[in-house]
């Protein structure tokens, strides 16, 4: 049985980004292969890929999700207002998003929230989440929030910082395209058009999926026996022209990289069989732990992640249990920069191939 601590370690606070390294490319890369770690920088990549190699990336963009407004109330006692501050985690429809906010206490269902420039009625206060129905809907709301929201830095960010006018550019992908997620799809932030050339001009093809990423990948695991957890699930899609590029890579020998534990997720979902993958659309809650048979992925790039989290469990089951613990002390004692706007790796299975 897998417990929850054999997914712990010591971080350093240290070592937790608060900002990416700039140019994006600059960050650090840790290269795990045939058993061999390599420190290289993701500016020097091609040097580990091969012609015929397809990176999969996720194209999904941030939505700025975290709005504050005032919370206004009529009482016996008079009028009365509070500040509130919500974190949109899931689009119901083209006017109501399920939130999180702070101080939730205040809320009742009824209430009116006013934001800058359109207001929100709280129709459901449950779970530790508000369901908001916004007086604008579809693109026009979309644009109010993408002008006045803040990016939804993760937790371990915000804690240390609040989000600026930079986060708009860093928390953001430069493909990014499709509006729906709630926190971006970190290893991809690492890519900038220059390095999409070089590897484009060198023979290693892309192509991109979306999978919006939500709120629940920040969610802590809770149980000790991790088949106990329930995953959250988050929307994607693998288009036709997608699962035709991953499948006439795998039929010519190549290597399918996804770019991200999303993209993964996304194309392991997608996946019929061995080498195998069809157009796919829907929720997707799939949790890969040790054991778990990759059908379509040959290794991956993503940045280090939190202990006891679910994605450090998707990277065990890619590397092997074994082979974790040394990555991440090697990357601790080298001192990699860690999370979000931290540094990234390249993973491979003990059984793949080398260049």
């Amino acid at each position: 049985m897998l417990t929850l601590s054999d997914f712990d370690f010591e971080l350093p606070e240290a070592r937790i980004a608060l900002r990416p390294l700039k140019p994006r490319p600059a960050s650090r890369l840790l290269v795990s292969q045939d058993g061999k770690i390599t420190d290289s920088n993701v500016s020097d990549l091609a040097q580990f890929l091969q012609k015929g190699d397809l990176l999969v990336f996720n194209n999904t963009k941030v939505i700025p999700a975290r709005i504050s407004g005032l919370r206004k109330r009529e009482t016996i006692h008079g009028s009365g207002e509070s500040k509130i501050e919500a974190t949109l985690i899931e689009r119901l429809n083209d006017k109501t998003w399920k939130a999180l906010a702070r101080p939730l206490k205040r809320l009742q269902k009824g209430d009116i929230i006013w934001f800058d420039g359109f207001s929100a009625e709280v129709l459901n206060k449950e779970n530790g989440e508000i369901t908001l129905e916004f007086d604008k809907s579809g693109e026009t709301l979309d644009a109010i929030i993408a002008k006045t929201g803040q990016m939804p830095l993760p937790p371990y960010i915000a804690s240390k910082r609040p989000a600026d006018a930079q986060d708009q550019v860093d928390y953001q992908t430069v493909f990014a395209k499709n509006i729906g997620a709630v926190a971006a799809p970190t290893a991809s932030l690492h890519f900038d058009q220059d390095l999409l050339d070089t590897l484009a001009e060198m023979g290693v093809n892309s192509t991109e999926v979306t999978l919006h990423v939500g709120a629940g990948t920040f969610l802590p695991v809770k149980v000790e026996n991790i088949a106990d957890h329930k995953m959250h699930s988050e929307w994607g899609e693998v288009s036709e022209a997608a699962a035709n590029a991953i499948n006439e890579t795998l039929a010519a020998g190549g290597r399918v990289i996804p770019v991200g534990t999303t993209s993964l997720r996304l194309i392991e979902t997608a996946a019929t069989g061995k080498n195998q993958i069809v157009p796919w659309v829907g929720d997707t809650d799939i949790f890969i732990t040790p054991g778990f048979e990759f059908q379509v992925t040959s290794g991956l790039m993503t940045n280090f992640h939190l202990p006891k989290s679910t994605l450090l469990m998707l990277v065990s089951a890619l590397v092997g249990l074994e082979t974790l613990p040394e990555i991440y002390t090697h990357a601790i004692e080298s001192k990699y920069r860690f999370f979000s706007y931290g540094d990234s790796s390249l993973l491979f299975p003990a059984s793949a191939e080398t260049t």
